[in-house]
């Protein structure tokens, strides 16, 4: 099955709906904007919530929590060494390890689980909408947790780029050229 996403609109202030091929609201994303972390509820159509995704407070590096009524069902995160290409780890509660590997900056990647199955694809081919990209969930997967990932992994390096995009223009820090370099 597969899912449009309307990316101009998804930040943390905006709640958004996420549509099936055939333009019928399948999921709401809830952005959580008054909540002290940045937090996003996944409901389905009829408003039960399938997933509450939340950023860690503490962690190295950008990380995000998915949880269930149950409590945490899986932690998106950046690798710590990735030197050919970027990619996220997506460990499940139940000891199982998703990889994300692809162009993050394209929105053209793809899901897989630990024995080499694709469980999801991101991609921005599928539909010719501008500032759209598409999730397909692979038969058999839970297409409410794979959604939940491409949030976080669209959260997370969100993040990732604002903060490159903020060295650059600072200089990177003393004697860089930057703002104090001059000192």
């Amino acid at each position: 099955m597969r899912y449009l996403v309307q990316e101009r609109i998804f930040s943390i202030k905006a709640d958004f709906w996420i549509e099936d091929e055939g333009g019928n609201r399948v999921f709401f994303v809830d952005a959580k904007a008054l909540s002290l972390r940045e937090t996003f509820e996944l409901k389905d159509a009829y408003g039960n919530l399938r997933a509450l995704i939340r950023k860690k407070f503490f962690a190295m590096r950008d990380t995000m929590d998915i949880e269930d009524g149950g409590g945490v069902i899986a932690t998106v995160r950046p690798a710590f060494f990735s030197p050919l290409r970027h990619r996220y780890l997506i460990d499940l509660a139940g000891g199982e390890r998703l990889e994300a590997t692809g162009n993050f900056v394209d929105k053209d990647w793809q899901l897989t689980a630990g024995d080499g199955r694709v469980v999801g694809r991101i991609s921005r081919q599928w539909f010719r909408i501008r500032d759209t990209y598409g999730v397909e969930v692979e038969p058999g997967a839970d297409d409410a947790l794979v959604i939940a990932v491409a949030v976080c992994i669209d959260r997370i390096h969100e993040a990732e780029e604002k903060e490159h995009r903020e060295h650059e223009n600072y200089g990177g820090g003393f004697g860089g050229g930057g703002i104090l370099g001059g000192l």
